[in-house]
C-alpha cells in the first residue's frame, strides 16, 4: 500500500506523506503533450485551456497511466481538472448499464458537487459521456432516472449515494476510477464510515485519486488503506503562502462590530461575509437589506433551489454581498473576488484557510480580513500560527480612513432595498388561467409578488 514504508517529516497538523516506489512520471508544459482523446484536446482549446495549472501538468501524465495519486493543491489550484480530465479520458469509449456507473467523484457538499459537474460537463459532452449528480437536498427521483439512464461518471455526495445504494437504483461494482475530492472536510463532517462503505464497495483493482486542500490526519487511513504506491504531489506545502492573497486582522471594539461590518459590505464590489450560525447569517442579511445594501444569505437551512439562486446572483452581481456559514467555504467558485471577510473568526485555521480560498483563486489577488474583538484576540493569534500565517494587524473603527484602504468601506446608502428573482426565472402565467377572471388574478399575482419579493430578501 501506498501508506507504507518510510515517511518524511509531516507538518504540523499532516500526517508524513508516502513515499512513492515507481517513480513518477515527468510533468508537462501544456496540454497538447498529453495522451488524451483528440475531441477532448479540442474541448480543451475551444475552453481557451492550453497551458496547464502546476497541479494539473505535474499529476495528469500518472493518472493517464492509470496511477493512484495523492494531491494537495489548494482551492483554485485547479484540482478539478487534474483529476476530471484524466477521468473522462480513461473512461472515453465505454457506456455505463443502468445503475451501474464507471467512475465515481465523491465530494463533502451539494455546492462542490454542482462546480464539479459544471467544470466538466462540457469535457464529458465532447466524448460522450454523461455525468449524472447525486446529492441530498434534491428530488431524488430524478437523480434515479439519470442512474438508470445510463451514467458512466456519478459526481455525489456520501449520504445521498448511499441512500440510492440501499434502495438498490445504484451498484458500485463497475466503478474503475474513484476520485475522492476534499477529502479532509469529509473526515470533518463526520461522512468517514460512509465513504470507507462505499470505497470497499468499488472494483478493488481500480484507479483512486485523493486531492484535497489541506491533508491532514483524519486522511491518513484513507491513504494507507485505499491508495497502491501513489504518485505525491503537493503545490504550496505552506497553507499560508498564497502570494497574492493579504491577510488582515481588524481589532474592533464589540458597540462598533456591526457598524464596521455594514461599512465593509456597503463597498465597491462583491464580497463574502463568513458568520458562524444559520441564525446570525439571516439577521446580518436582514439588516443589510434595510441598510441599502444587496445581499443575500447561504447556509444549510436553504434548500437546493435557494443555494443555487443565491450563488448565481452573487456571481452575476444583482446581490453583491454572500453572507453565509461554512456551507460556502469549499466547492464555490466566484471569479474576481477579492475580498472575503470573517465576521466571526473560523475556530479551526482548516476552516480559516477554505474560507480564504474563495478568493486569490489562480492567480487572482484578494484579501482576506477578519473583524476580531478583545477577547478573541488570544484564539487567534493560536489560530494564524497553526495556519502559517503572518497576518497585517490594525486597530479599525467604523468611519475611518484605515478601514476603507483596507476593505474599501463606505457608508451605506440607507435606503432598503429588496432583492427579487430575475425576470427570466419567473414561470409565465398559462393562457387559461390568464383568461379566467384577469381581475381577481391580478391583484392575487401582486400579492405573490409581494411575499416572493419578502422571501427573496431573507434568502
Amino acid at each position: 500500500m501506498g501508506g507504507q514504508g518510510r515517511r518524511p517529516a509531516a507538518a504540523q497538523g499532516e500526517f508524513a506523506l508516502p513515499e512513492t516506489i515507481t517513480p513518477a512520471l515527468p510533468a508537462v508544459e501544456a496540454f497538447a503533450d498529453l495522451d488524451m482523446p483528440e475531441r477532448l484536446l479540442a474541448s480543451l482549446t475551444a475552453q481557451g485551456m492550453r497551458i496547464p495549472f502546476p497541479i494539473q501538468g505535474a499529476t495528469l501524465p500518472n493518472t493517464l497511466a492509470g496511477r493512484d495519486v495523492l494531491g494537495r493543491g489548494r482551492t483554485g489550484s485547479g484540482k478539478t481538472l487534474a483529476f476530471g480530465l484524466a477521468l473522462l479520458a480513461r473512461t472515453a469509449g465505454q457506456r455505463a448499464e443502468p445503475c451501474q456507473p464507471l467512475a465515481l467523484i465523491l465530494v463533502p457538499t451539494r455546492e462542490l458537487a454542482q462546480q464539479v459537474t459544471d467544470a466538466l460537463t462540457p469535457y464529458a459532452r465532447s466524448v460522450r459521456l454523461r455525468l449524472a449528480t447525486v446529492v441530498g437536498g434534491m428530488p431524488i427521483g430524478r437523480q434515479v432516472n439519470a442512474l438508470r439512464g445510463g451514467a458512466e461518471v456519478v459526481v455525489a455526495t456520501p449520504g445521498r449515494l448511499k441512500d440510492l445504494i440501499d434502495r438498490g437504483d445504484c451498484r458500485l461494482n463497475q466503478v474503475a476510477i474513484t476520485v475522492l475530492d476534499e477529502a479532509d472536510q469529509m473526515a470533518d463532517m463526520g461522512f468517514m464510515p460512509q465513504v470507507t462503505a462505499l470505497l470497499d464497495q468499488v472494483r478493488p483493482e481500480g484507479q483512486r485519486m485523493l486531492f484535497s486542500a489541506t491533508l491532514d490526519r483524519n486522511v491518513d487511513l484513507l491513504v494507507r488503506r485505499y491508495l497502491t504506491d501513489p504518485v505525491v504531489h503537493s503545490v504550496d506545502p505552506s497553507a499560508g503562502a498564497v502570494t497574492t492573497m493579504e491577510h488582515h486582522v481588524l481589532h474592533v471594539h464589540g458597540a462598533d462590530k456591526h457598524r464596521t461590518t455594514t461599512e465593509i459590505a456597503a463597498r465597491e464590489g462583491r464580497v463574502i461575509m463568513f458568520l458562524d450560525t444559520k441564525h446570525a447569517v439571516d439577521r446580518l442579511t436582514q439588516d443589510l437589506l434595510n441598510s441599502g445594501v444587496r445581499a443575500a444569505a447561504l447556509h444549510g437551512g436553504k434548500s437546493q433551489p435557494q443555494r443555487t439562486r443565491t450563488l448565481s446572483q452573487f456571481k452575476t452581481g444583482h446581490v453583491t454581498v454572500l453572507v453565509a456559514t461554512n456551507v460556502a467555504a469549499r466547492g464555490i467558485h466566484v471569479d474576481n473576488l477579492d475580498l472575503v471577510v470573517n465576521v466571526d473568526p473560523p475556530t479551526d485555521h482548516k476552516d480559516y484557510l477554505h474560507r480564504g480560498g474563495r478568493t486569490a483563486r489562480a492567480g487572482e489577488s484578494g484579501s482576506v480580513v477578519t473583524l476580531v474583538t478583545p477577547n478573541q484576540r488570544r484564539d487567534m493569534t493560536r489560530l494564524m500560527a497553526a495556519a502559517g500565517i503572518v497576518p497585517q494587524t490594525t486597530q479599525v473603527r467604523s468611519g475611518e480612513e484605515a478601514l476603507s484602504r483596507i476593505t474599501g468601506a463606505q457608508p451605506p446608502s440607507g435606503i432598503p432595498v429588496t432583492i427579487t428573482a430575475p425576470v427570466a426565472e419567473r414561470r409565465p402565467r398559462s393562457r387559461s388561467a390568464a383568461s379566467r377572471g384577469r381581475r381577481s388574478h391580478a391583484s392575487a399575482a401582486r400579492r405573490v409578488t409581494v411575499r416572493q419579493s419578502s422571501f427573496d430578501a431573507a434568502a
